[in-house]
């Protein structure tokens, strides 16, 4: 079994246009998020999740909501911070994780959309869930998916592999 968390980084701030996207610090929203996020993974049903391997984009608002969850771990998880996630299309993604060691079961991807939203909507399951139809209405920032594949191999993922397992956005969990 192989399992996928897809974090959408949280909300950046658009308040200086001279900063070049790559460097957009997190809003005060996107922080508030944050804490609402990390909040979240350590109360969840089933635990924190325990990645095997965080996979990041190497924008400032990637690494700045990887930060805000180091500290759920007692011990760093492995990571690979790369520019090949920054803006990086679904299929670049797919290739990225199909290259994964087979013993890597757990992992979370920290990205972008429309990427990590058309990755989520390729991978799960064709038949309509309420969680596949919110995903194709809308994948804000902050917002975590998690697909489960039973699959051995990470080479064998492929479209319609993965079975939405959850789907929650930083609004959701604030309001319940």
């Amino acid at each position: 079994m192989k399992t996928l968390f897809l974090l959408r980084h949280m909300k950046s701030s658009w308040d200086d246009d001279s900063v070049p996207d790559h460097e957009r610090p997190l809003s005060p929203r996107g922080e508030r998020a944050l804490t609402t996020m990390a909040d979240y993974f350590r109360r969840r049903k089933g635990g924190t999740p325990q990645p095997d391997l965080i996979l990041c984009s190497t924008a400032a608002r990637t690494r700045a909501t990887l930060a805000g969850l180091l500290p759920l771990w007692r011990e760093t998880p492995p990571m690979s911070v790369d520019r090949v996630f920054y803006m990086a299309p679904a299929r670049a993604l797919a290739d990225r994780l199909r290259a994964l060691p087979d013993p890597t079961a757990t992992v979370l991807l920290i990205g972008h959309n429309p990427g990590l939203e058309e990755l989520a909507l390729e991978l799960a399951q064709a038949e309509g869930t309420h969680l596949r139809t919110r995903i194709m209405e809308k994948y804000p920032t902050g917002a975590l998916a998690r697909l489960e594949f039973p699959l051995d191999r990470w080479a064998d993922l492929a479209a319609g592999t993965g079975r939405l397992a959850e789907f929650v956005t930083p609004r959701e969990v604030a309001s319940a």
